[in-house]
């Protein structure tokens, strides 16, 4: 009995330690993950958080191409896409669905978490805010959203380009294993505002890219505030409707019912690939130009300081034969656009450890262009 006594004294004074370091976040984590049989964040998990709605109204389906779903992938693509655990895959060539194709129980309506695309998704609600003049400026001062800022050492110069650029010196190590980092605090924690505004800058903004997630939500707490409305309901209106949407979507938030923008919209693939085909249009959706091309080409104009391979929430391949830029989240979901061949492909899944050899790129994403552009060309 006294070990017991001992045993549960322990257990107590120990989560009281967690909390009191700021760790209790931890114990939402395992709540999410290890004892629903996960080991790490996975694509399903969406209704397990609060969120925001991304509402559509007039929902448009694809017009399906004459060879829509008439010829069956090549075995080096379809092994490629069994073998990461791949929930849709599907091919837009001329605007048009061409390729359609599900697995493990996975379908046109499910929707699933888009991790990291997100990203972009938060550089576009800039754009459209840049454009209706609710932000001046690109080069607006983080400061002049957030004062304190002001009193954060080699913070006072950060613009919201510098953060859309992932150069803004952010002290934030972007490791998804570590629950004692910040990804881990941010995806679990209560609070986005704490797990962001709390850290440090290492280096002046502007001076070298790093890839970082904590700079995106510093970026989507200026343009929440720019707006004065949930990101979710500026997304629906600006973007969702307009492009007429298949479904409604979800964005995940914390506790305040901010927005996780480096993060976690819950869609199908086909509303996925609307998106890509937005970028191919230039901005434009049936005649209506909805965000501006000019802001467009400065999100695909990869920088010097990531030596070419990123841009402004898009990675970047134009050192590929076929060139291509993307939308990229944590465990390989994917909207890939191939401006000289018209295509937009999109695949989604559980690709855990996912292989980034080329240049922090993933290698997936250059096979599954190189592949699929050479298949439905007809040079196969």
């Amino acid at each position: 009995m006294t070990t017991l006594i001992y045993l549960a004294a322990f257990i107590i004074i120990a989560l009281a330690i967690f909390y009191i370091l700021g760790y209790g976040y931890l114990f939402n984590g395992i709540s999410k993950t290890y004892l629903r049989g996960k080991i790490s964040a996975n694509i399903d998990d969406g209704k397990f958080f609060s969120a925001n709605l991304i509402a559509t109204e007039s929902p448009v389906l694809w017009e399906e191409d004459p060879d829509y779903n008439t010829k069956e992938l090549p075995e080096n693509i379809t092994d490629n896409l069994t073998l990461s655990d791949t929930a849709s895959f599907i091919v837009i060539k001329d605007g048009k669905l061409l390729h359609e194709q599900y697995w493990k129980g996975y379908h046109a309506l499910s929707t699933t978490n888009s991790f990291s695309m997100a990203k972009a998704v938060t550089v576009m609600l800039l754009g459209k805010a840049l454009e209706e003049g609710k932000i001046g400026s690109i080069d607006d001062k983080f400061t002049g959203y957030f004062e304190e800022f002001k009193n954060k050492a080699f913070a006072e110069n950060l613009t919201l380009k510098h953060l859309a650029q992932m150069e803004s010196g952010l002290d934030w190590d972007e490791d998804y294993k570590n629950p004692f980092l910040p990804n881990a605090r941010a995806y679990y924690g209560r609070s986005l505002m704490k797990a962001t505004f709390s850290r440090k800058f290492k280096s002046r903004p502007g001076e070298r890219f790093e890839y970082q997630s904590g700079s995106t939500q510093l970026l989507g707490f200026a343009v929440r505030k720019a707006v004065g409305q949930s990101l979710a309901s500026y997304l629906s209106e600006k973007f969702w409707i307009p492009m007429g949407m298949e479904q409604n979507a979800t964005w995940s938030t914390d506790e305040s019912g901010m927005e996780k923008t480096y993060c976690c919209i819950h869609s199908n693939a086909r509303d996925f690939a609307k998106l890509g085909q937005l970028f191919l249009d230039n901005g434009k959706v049936n005649g209506q130009q909805i965000l501006n091309p000019d802001f467009i080409d400065l999100m695909r104009t990869p920088t010097k300081n990531s030596e070419e391979i990123y841009g402004m929430g898009f990675w970047i391949n134009n050192d590929n034969p076929i060139k291509h830029y993307y939308f990229l989240g944590l465990q390989g979901q994917y909207i890939i656009m191939v401006p000289e061949h018209k295509m937009v492909i999109v695949r989604t899944g559980s690709y855990n450890n996912l292989p980034k050899t080329d240049r922090g790129r993933p290698d997936q994403v250059k096979f599954l262009v190189n592949e699929t552009v050479k298949f439905f060309s007809g040079n196969q």
